[in-house]
């Protein structure tokens, strides 16, 4: 468990490339991608589901995301989102820039030997 806190401005920076990651393989309702999301990063990222709806609908009007009302016997209806094609490429360049972001991080906060 990851004992600080994420400060907010960098979950909310985030938060774009942690939901169109977890839609990469399959459609989730934002229930589930909250939960992953504090799930696979051990607690140190949470999100409220409340707080990543307006996330997902902006996603959805700049057409990475779509969603679709989904309803099944006993349980209450849920919108769930999937990843357009948009998306992956949105994806693709935002996975490039974290990366180039941590490399970057790395090499300035690294202890230089010598």
């Amino acid at each position: 468990m990851v004992n600080r806190v994420i400060s907010k401005e960098l979950r909310k920076g985030s938060a774009d490339l942690l939901i169109l990651a977890l839609l990469e393989d399959r459609a989730r309702h934002g229930y589930e991608i909250a939960r992953l999301i504090d799930e696979r990063s051990q607690g140190a990222l949470s999100y409220h589901v409340a707080s990543l709806y307006p996330t997902l609908y902006r996603l959805e009007d700049q057409g990475v995301v779509e969603g679709r009302w989904v309803e099944k016997a006993g349980q209450r209806r849920r919108r769930y989102y999937k990843l357009t094609a948009a998306g992956r490429r949105v994806l693709a360049k935002e996975r490039s820039i974290w990366q180039s972001f941590f490399v970057a991080l790395d090499r300035v906060a690294t202890l230089q030997q010598g």
